[in-house]
C-alpha cells in the first residue's frame, strides 16, 4: 500500500517560534507603516521639534502584542533593560526610550483617526492579490471582552406617571402615533429597526456604531445567562483561509445581528472576492434584513433557524420541505440559480406507497427562495449540503479563541471605548499580519520543495 505524505504547513505558531529578528521582520513587513507614521507625525515644520522615534514606537506597539507584553509599562521596562530588543524594535542605541505618557499620546492620535482600519484593509487586499484568500464561505460571529473599569452604579429612574385608563380617543391616538414616529426618527441608527440599515451607507454604519462600555448578556452553551461589562468584537472570517475579512468594535449591549449588515456591506463594497458564495451564521443572526442583504450581494445565507413562537407550517416539515399526502418529506434535489428555484423530488417512501398511482402527490415540487428568504435557502435547510456548509462556521469561533488566548484581546488596558477600539484594531491587524507572514513563508517553502 502506497503511503501518501502530506506536506506540513507553516503555521502562526511556527512563525512565533522563529528568532525575534526574523519574526518581527516577517510580520512588520506586511503592515504599511508609512501610512501610520504619516498619520501620527507632525504635518508642519513649525512648532517644537519631535525628539521621539515615532517609527520605532509604532513598531514597538505591534511587537508588544506579538510578544504578549501585558502593559505599556512592561514594554518601556523591556526597552530599557534589553538593548537587543530595543534595536529589534527599530530604535537606535542613541534614542531615548519613550515614556508611558508618550505611548499614551500615540494611542490618542491613533484613536482620532481610522488609519488602522485602512491598513487592515490593505493587508487583506494584499493577501487576496497573492492568492491566499480564495474562500467560498464567510462565517460571522461576535465575541465579548470586558472593560478595564467596573460598571458605574445603576441610576435610579424616576417612576413614570400612571397611564390614563381606557381607550384613547381618535385625536389622542393620532397624536400618540405622531409622537412615536418622531421618537423613532430621532433615535440613534443602531437603536432603530434593523431593516433601516439596508439603505444606509457603509461609512455611516461604521461611524454611528456605539463604542462606550455597557452591560451585555447572552446564553452560554449550557443555557445559562452570562453578563459582562465591556465591549464586543464582531468578525467576518474566511472559513478556509481564516483571515479576518471584516471586523467591527462595539459596545457590549449591541445586538449581534445589528453588526451583520455593516460587515456584509464591507465585504461587498471593499473587497474583491468573486469566489464567495455563502454567508454562514448562528441562530442569533436569524433576521429577515440579513437574508435580504446577502441576497442583494448575489450570495446564499446558511443561517440557523431561530423559531419564535411560530406554528408548524401545514404541508411542510420542520425544515420547510414540502410533505406528501402521508406527511413524508420531499427530498432536496438541486437549486436553479437562474430562476432562484429550489427543486424537491418525491419522498423515497413513495416507491412502496399505495397512493403512488392515485395521482394525489406530485413527483416534483419547486419553490422560489424569494417567496421567503428566511425559510428557503440554497442549499435547502435540512439537506446534507446545508449541514456541511454550516459546519464551516466553527472557523470564526476558532479565530475568536486565537485572539483571546494569543493576541491579548481580553487584556484591555484603556478606560474609554474610543481607546479600547485601538486595542481591538491592533489585535486584529497583528493577527492578519501574522497570518499573511506565515502564508508567505509557507509559499516560499513549497516553492523550494518543488524546485
Amino acid at each position: 500500500m502506497t503511503i501518501i505524505r502530506q506536506p506540513s504547513l507553516f503555521s502562526i505558531q511556527e512563525l512565533y517560534d522563529m528568532e525575534p529578528t526574523q519574526k518581527y521582520e516577517a510580520i512588520i513587513s506586511t503592515i504599511d507603516l508609512d501610512a501610520i507614521y504619516h498619520e501620527v507625525t507632525k504635518k508642519s515644520r513649525f512648532g517644537a521639534p519631535e525628539e521621539l522615534n515615532y517609527a520605532a514606537m509604532i513598531i514597538s506597539v505591534f511587537i508588544r502584542y506579538v510578544e504578549r507584553i501585558p502593559t505599556v509599562k512592561d514594554l518601556v521596562k523591556r526597552l530599557n533593560d534589553d538593548v537587543v530588543f530595543k534595536l529589534n524594535c527599530g530604535f537606535l542605541v542613541s534614542d531615548n526610550v519613550p515614556s508611558e505618557a508618550s505611548y499614551s499620546r500615540l494611542i490618542t492620535k491613533l484613536s482620532d483617526s481610522n488609519i488602522l482600519e485602512k491598513v487592515q484593509e490593505k493587508v487583506i487586499l494584499q493577501a487576496i492579490s497573492e492568492g491566499f484568500i480564495i474562500d467560498d464561505t464567510v462565517a460571522i460571529d461576535a465575541t465579548h471582552f470586558e472593560a478595564r473599569d467596573q460598571a458605574p452604579p445603576k441610576e435610579e429612574k424616576p417612576k413614570p406617571e400612571p397611564k390614563k385608563r381606557g381607550r384613547k380617543s381618535k385625536e389622542e391616538r393620532e397624536q400618540w402615533l405622531k409622537e412615536q414616529a418622531e421618537k423613532e426618527a430621532n433615535r440613534p441608527l443602531y437603536d432603530k429597526k434593523m431593516e433601516v440599515q439596508l439603505d444606509v451607507s457603509l461609512d455611516e454604519l461604521r461611524t454611528e456604531v456605539p463604542q462606550d462600555p455597557t452591560w451585555g448578556g447572552k446564553k452560554n452553551s449550557e443555557g445559562n445567562n452570562v453578563f459582562w461589562f465591556g465591549f464586543k468584537g464582531h468578525l467576518a472570517v474566511g472559513t478556509s483561509s481564516q483571515y479576518i475579512l471584516q471586523s467591527m468594535f462595539s459596545s457590549g449591549s449591541l445586538n449581534d445581528g445589528k453588526a451583520a449588515i455593516p460587515l456584509l456591506k464591507g465585504i461587498d463594497e471593499r473587497l474583491s472576492l468573486p469566489s464567495l458564495r455563502y454567508q454562514t451564521m448562528d441562530a442569533g443572526y436569524d433576521y429577515e434584513p440579513i437574508y435580504e442583504q446577502v441576497h442583494r450581494m448575489g450570495q446564499q445565507s446558511v443561517i440557523a433557524y431561530n423559531k419564535r413562537n411560530e406554528r408548524e407550517p401545514i404541508g411542510f416539515d420542520k425544515h420547510f420541505a414540502p410533505t406528501c399526502f402521508r406527511e413524508h418529506s420531499y427530498r432536496y434535489d438541486s437549486f436553479d440559480k437562474k430562476y432562484e428555484t429550489l427543486k424537491y423530488t418525491s419522498p423515497k417512501e413513495c416507491k412502496e406507497c399505495p397512493l403512488a398511482n392515485e395521482g394525489i402527490c406530485q413527483k416534483v415540487y419547486k419553490v422560489k427562495i424569494t417567496t421567503d428568504l428566511r425559510r428557503y435557502t440554497a442549499p435547502a435547510r435540512g439537506s446534507q449540503a446545508w449541514k456541511n456548509i454550516f459546519k464551516r462556521r466553527t472557523a470564526v469561533e476558532r479565530v475568536n479563541s486565537y485572539l483571546k488566548e494569543f493576541f491579548q484581546l481580553n487584556n484591555v488596558r484603556y478606560r474609554t471605548g474610543k481607546r479600547a477600539k485601538v486595542h481591538f484594531d491592533i489585535v486584529t491587524l497583528v493577527y492578519n499580519a501574522s497570518k499573511l507572514a506565515a502564508d508567505r513563508i509557507n509559499a516560499q517553502l513549497n516553492q523550494q520543495n518543488a524546485s
